[in-house]
């Protein structure tokens, strides 16, 4: 800690001859007096409130591979709280695609992409994703947060509305607000008040954004009913499938493709670090759509290209989900498993038939201490509390992999069972 005393001290802080005499008179400058706060100590004050509610957060080292089997701060276990749905993360074909493309193609892309920054693999993975999703084209983003930012704030402004699920991520709420266009949240997954908002909704252009999978529910959009009202109400409709490409739907081509849904007014964000094991985000639309992002989304005009050695990795790795099936079969099998393993619990199993199986506990500092109580045991699944989710509805977060095998669920259903009794 600094001494306030000291006249060297004091003269090093000061920038006047005649804040230096003051100090050496013993008048200290106002802002070192001893009984004003730092800026540092009101934060620090901010985060002991954080830890005395269980809300504080802090991470954690994986000492290997990212992989149901882990090693985390030094002890090996299972984890259940990864995105890597199809078990690509650690999967040696895309690693060694990812090898030869960095062989091939160097470190990194030197530049934005309307610079000198989109390479030949670049191009390649979006005409891949824009025929895989069945899409007229597809652009390429280093984040889904970022992609979300780019699509919100270039088709809607001042004077324009953007409708929005109360449960959507977060990046979609920043999003919207940056915009300035009007924000209105409908209540989750409740068709007849976004309907009711449409209505009400100001002249200008109209933008309904939702998650297709809700991360932290699980949950699935109703997007028929959503796709009507956009249809009625002549809206454009942002579909954040972050967590249901890879997954859902045939081959693996989203929650688009599991309703079946195919219209010009659906604009498409889906992320490349979850199921697709790897790195980065998309967006497919019409032409007129992505040309409209090449031209104003901000957060691709003014950010260095992604390695191209990831694209390269990320054609593998969308082969991979393609033929998939087995994959999707075997994770699926889990949930069923898991769902059944975990009733009688005094903990509720939210409704979800996703990768993602939220076990509601309610209080922050218990789900944290079931977690940890997990972890004492081997077993590694994260507790999820405010504000990433609403107050009291604190959760451990379980989210299966197709690498799971049937042993792990069994593994973690003998543990809750254990620490429930």
């Amino acid at each position: 800690m600094p001494c306030w005393t000291s006249s060297a001290c004091i003269r090093s802080l000061t920038t006047t001859d005649r804040e230096a005499q003051d100090a050496q008179a013993g008048r200290l400058p106002a802002f070192a007096q001893p009984w004003r706060e730092l800026p540092f100590t009101r934060l620090s004050k901010q985060l002991e409130s954080r830890a005395a509610q269980g809300l504080l957060r802090r991470r954690r080292t994986l000492d290997s591979p990212q992989s149901p089997h882990c090693v985390v701060d030094g002890q090996p276990c299972i984890a259940f709280c990864s995105n890597d749905y199809l078990g690509l993360a650690n999967d040696a074909r895309v690693a060694a695609a990812l090898r030869q493309g960095a062989e091939r193609w160097g470190a990194g892309a030197g530049a934005a992409h309307l610079v000198s920054g989109h390479l030949t693999p670049h191009q390649q993975l979006e005409d891949a994703l824009a025929a895989f999703v069945g899409s007229p084209d597809a652009l390429l983003f280093s984040t889904g947060y970022m992609a979300n930012l780019a699509v919100v704030q270039a088709l809607v402004g001042k004077g324009d509305t953007v409708l929005a699920d109360k449960l959507n991520h977060a990046s979609l709420n920043d999003a919207a607000l940056l915009s300035r266009a009007e924000l209105k949240r409908y209540r989750h997954n409740d068709v007849a008040h976004l309907a009711q908002l449409l209505e009400q909704a100001r002249p200008g252009s109209k933008l309904v954004v939702t998650d297709a999978v809700f991360s932290m529910d699980g949950d699935i959009a109703p997007l028929p009913e959503i796709l009507a009202l956009c249809e009625r109400h002549d809206a454009w409709l942002l579909v954040d499938d972050a967590h249901g490409f890879g997954v859902l739907g045939a081959r693996g081509r989203g929650t688009l493709a599991h309703f079946g849904i195919d219209s010009p007014r659906v604009i498409l964000m889906g992320t490349l670090g979850k199921a697709a094991g790897v790195s980065g985000a998309f967006v497919a639309a019409e032409q007129v759509v992505i040309d409209t992002l090449v031209n104003h989304a901000r957060t691709y005009v003014y950010t260095t290209a992604a390695p191209p050695a990831l694209s390269v990795a990320l054609l593998e790795s969308l082969r991979l989900i393609e033929q998939g099936d087995a994959l999707r079969t075997h994770l699926y099998a889990l949930v069923e498993r898991l769902r059944s393993g975990l009733a009688g619990l005094p903990w509720r199993l939210m409704p979800s038939q996703t990768a993602i199986q939220p076990l509601l506990v309610g209080d922050s500092a218990q789900a944290v201490a079931l977690s940890e109580a997990l972890r004492a045991r081997g077993i590694w699944v994260a507790a999820i509390r405010p504000p990433t989710v609403p107050e009291g509805t604190a959760r451990l977060r379980i989210t299966l992999s197709a690498a799971h095998t049937e042993a792990d669920v069994e593994q973690l259903i003998e543990a809750l069972h254990a620490l429930a009794r």
